[in-house]
């Protein structure tokens, strides 16, 4: 099995649309409308839209954005040299089976290969005990609650010098495919 990331493009705009009808990423992100048509044609230098696939075959989404330079402002005032990243499995089949683990892993290993990089910002939903206990595996610290327009959501982050994955970043390359 090979698990490997590449660039969302307006090609994927239906399946991002199907994956958005999903009841277990309905639960997640429930107030959001990504406006896939046009954000998935724009290419700003502070943001990565990314499919996730195993054997080609997409299992998932991830974003990763530079929220300092974002331009909705969505995280507010911020330092420079942090990243933040939105995640999910598409198909609730694709649960459970570690793969958002691997996902997870490959878009930390990107965020980081930038030795400006800071640290790691992520907002799952208050609610979601689930998202708040996988964060917490992969090293994410609580920092706050916070809302973000109709949503109650718990401010994670993860920083480098507590970020494990670079001595097991050769281990991933060699079980689950390149970055």
């Amino acid at each position: 099995m090979t698990i490997d990331l590449r660039p969302a493009t307006p090609a994927d705009v239906a399946l991002l649309r199907h994956w958005d009808e999903q009841p277990h990423v309905i639960a997640s992100d429930p107030n959001d409308d990504w406006n896939w048509e046009i954000e998935l044609e724009r290419t700003p230098e502070w943001r990565e839209q990314l499919i996730a696939q195993i054997d080609y075959r997409p299992i998932g989404f991830i974003q990763i954005i530079d929220p300092a330079r974002e331009d909705s402002h969505y995280w507010g005032n911020v330092t420079e040299n942090l990243r933040a990243i939105d995640i999910w499995i598409g198909e609730e089949s694709d649960l459970g089976k570690g793969y958002g683990t691997k996902m997870m892993q490959l878009a930390l290993a990107r965020c980081f290969a930038d030795p400006l990089v800071m640290a790691v910002l992520i907002d799952p939903l208050a609610s979601n005990t689930r998202a708040h206990r996988f964060y917490e595996r992969l090293g994410f610290q609580f920092v706050e609650w916070r809302q973000f327009g109709e949503d109650e959501c718990f401010v994670y982050r993860l920083n480098r010098v507590d970020w494990h994955g670079e001595s097991a970043i050769a281990q991933e390359h060699k079980n689950f495919g390149t970055i």
